[in-house]
């Protein structure tokens, strides 16, 4: 395979080749999620990335290329974070022009760091160029990717992994390998498209070769995508999905509680489903403050139909002489009593970090100072199944998911993204859901204020969705299944096991001798 691989090149000069051509290629990466969804639009720059941190062994290159890349991938993909700041948040513009920046430039440090992590590592192990292309950069990706969903309670947004549902070539492995594992193939099936580009002048055969192995790991893919990972139990259930449509910067006036609280009611009123889901927050004032007649008639209404409501809310609890906020779903109806409290909060939305109080003074969001709810909570029993409940962005780790399996028959999501406007961030946060419902082969069930609001089977297929920021019921018949995926199994430790042993091998040299031995009789 070292055959054709020629030897790096000397470090590229100049601003252009440096910064600017891989920050254009990062920025095309957000056509490959959603709401464009054209999957091959990944693969493609990954091949560029690929090409830039190996064209020479230079550390700084690789490193400063990568970032660019990283830059310009987050800067088209999740620049949305600016609505929230400066529409809904009331922070400054050129302030929240700066903190958007900054923010794509911090999610850019691990694309940096894989960049640089491949380059050294191919120095210390003295790899030849293909086994760096399709051993290490691969691991190295994956790893930043990982280290950002988990440093600073993570951020999970644009895992190139997600392009690949509904429609990738690749989706297949989500029950096998989760997310994480689809992009370390992706970054694979880049690494040798551009070992066969290089090859195609010196052996044509060689080439066929590396893309024939390419196209396996899609037959695998698709072989996988045919496996029924769960199995049906209980009767169909008829669900409402409830999108309330309510203005953020109106949502929490008291001038508008009572419109929103009898909008709510009548969507409840003409429905004839089982379980009915309202969005986050949907109540518009703390749980207790809630009027007692208006619960009572919310629960009358459902137990005409011997129905479930699960209302999005905050509750607090007094603790100390003070009070504990909690970001909530409760249960009216059947199986009253119950609530899930969201534990994977957002930082600067629902709590403020160590040292960063005085951005209290800058943004004007409410709420900024929640309490976690408990690690491990029971599935809610109501409607004959077990629901998995997650709020907001929790949906978006699928280790944490998966904590309610095998117990759990189906999956709920309440969000409100209203926060970013008209932005891609619903599109993208509906699609990261389809790759939990095809982790998990789980039916996941959203109710959002201004959309995504939709139901999805377990094969990650959009079910019905309602259009968004306008306000309507999605009302379908799902399915609860019991059953195992590996990745329910096992998580994400296949992966970072694999990991390990790369960086482990690679750093203790592996195989260094052999590897020179062979470069010099390649030449």
């Amino acid at each position: 395979m070292t055959a054709a691989v020629p030897d790096a090149k000397p470090e590229p000069k100049g601003f252009a080749q440096l910064f600017a051509f891989p920050f254009v290629i990062g920025l095309s990466t957000a056509l490959g999620f959603a709401p464009v969804k054209v999957p091959y639009l990944i693969i493609v720059p990954l091949a560029v990335w690929i090409v830039c941190i190996t064209r020479t062994s230079s550390l700084k290159y690789a490193s400063l290329s990568s970032f660019a890349f990283g830059l310009g991938m987050f800067l088209a993909g999740v620049s949305w974070v600016y609505v929230s700041m400066h529409v809904y948040g009331q922070m400054p513009m050129p302030l929240a022009v700066i903190a958007t920046v900054l923010f794509a430039a911090y999610l850019a440090l691990f694309p940096a760091l894989a960049g640089f992590i491949t380059a050294w590592l191919r120095k210390r192990s003295g790899l030849s160029l293909a086994w760096v292309v399709l051993l290490i950069a691969p691991a190295a990706w994956t790893g930043g990717e990982w280290l950002r969903a988990w440093l600073f309670t993570g951020f999970p947004w644009l895992m190139i992994g997600y392009s690949q549902v509904p429609i990738g070539w690749l989706g297949g492995f989500a029950p096998l390998t989760g997310v994480f594992g689809i992009g370390w193939l992706l970054v694979l099936q880049a690494g040798l498209i551009v070992l066969a580009w290089r090859a195609w002048r010196q052996s044509i055969r060689q080439s066929l070769l590396l893309l024939s192995v390419c196209i396996g790991i899609v037959v695998a893919s698709w072989v996988l995508g045919r496996i029924d990972w769960s199995q049906p139990v209980g009767g169909p259930v008829k669900v409402a999905l409830l999108q309330g449509n309510i203005p953020q910067d109106r949502k929490w006036l008291a001038e508008v509680r009572a419109a929103t609280l009898a909008q709510y009611q009548r969507m409840i009123e003409v429905s004839d489903a089982r379980l009915i889901v309202l969005p986050e927050t949907a109540m518009p004032m703390f749980f207790d403050q809630v009027p007692a007649d208006y619960l009572a008639t919310l629960s009358a209404a459902a137990k005409q139909h011997n129905a479930s409501i699960l209302l999005g809310t905050v509750e607090r609890t007094a603790a100390d002489g003070a009070f504990d906020y909690y970001n909530s779903l409760v249960v009216v109806g059947e199986g009253a009593g119950q609530q899930y409290r969201k534990s994977h909060l957002v930082p600067f939305g629902e709590y403020i970090p160590t040292g960063f109080g005085w951005i209290l003074s800058i943004l004007k969001i409410p709420l900024t100072d929640f309490a976690r709810g408990d690690v491990q909570q029971k599935p809610l029993a109501v409607a004959g199944q077990q629901l998995a409940a997650n709020i907001c962005y929790e949906d978006g780790f699928g280790n944490e998911i998966i904590r309610t399996l095998p117990d759990a028959t189906m999956l709920v999501n309440v969000s409100n993204v209203a926060w970013f406007g008209r932005s891609w961030a619903a599109d993208q946060h509906f699609q990261m859901s389809q790759m939990r419902s095809l982790e998990t082969s789980r039916w996941m069930l959203r109710a959002t204020n201004t959309g995504v609001t939709g139901a999805i089977d377990e094969r990650g297929r959009a079910v019905v969705v309602l259009p968004q920021h306008q306000a309507g019921t999605a009302t379908v018949t799902a399915q609860g299944r019991t059953g195992l995926t590996p990745y329910a199994r096992w998580g994400d430790w296949p992966v970072l096991i694999g990991l390990a042993i790369v960086f482990s091998l690679c750093i203790a040299g592996f195989p260094r001798s052999r590897s020179l031995r062979e470069r010099g009789e390649t030449r």
